[in-house]
């Protein structure tokens, strides 16, 4: 049984998740999203094209399981960026400035050997709501 402090969020406008995990779960007044992926929500496929495109998926489903739960990017407080190459550093960085306008959460940014679907970008994000 779930800890029933925590809520749930879950939005068709996001990919469901792929395991056993919630796109997100708030808990003290906060929310806390898993990484997305440039999951189509519509197919599960990830979209066609460079890491741009992954990025602009990404960060549309952010914004959507943020909507979902009852916040947006005015109210982020942290985020974690995680790249296949550092060399999208760049790239990726371009378009979440224009996702999160005047918004400045802290944020980390972090090479790995690997994400699912063997996209190039995956973000998540820590959020306060209401």
């Amino acid at each position: 049984m779930t800890d029933p402090r925590l809520t749930v969020v879950h939005t068709p406008q996001a990919p469901a998740a792929i395991g056993p995990y919630s796109q997100a779960v708030i808990a003290n007044g906060m929310v806390f999203t898993a990484g997305q992926i440039a999951l189509d929500p519509a197919t599960m496929q990830i979209v066609d094209g460079d890491v741009v495109a992954q990025a602009e998926q990404v960060m549309k489903n952010l914004t959507n399981v943020l909507s979902a739960a009852g916040t947006s990017w005015k109210s982020v407080i942290k985020t974690t960026i995680f790249l296949a190459d550092m060399a999208d550093f760049q790239a990726v960085n371009e378009v979440y400035a224009r996702a999160l306008g005047e918004s400045r959460p802290a944020r980390s940014t972090v090479a790995v050997a690997g994400l699912p679907r063997n996209v190039r970008v995956e973000i998540e994000a820590v959020a306060l709501v209401g």
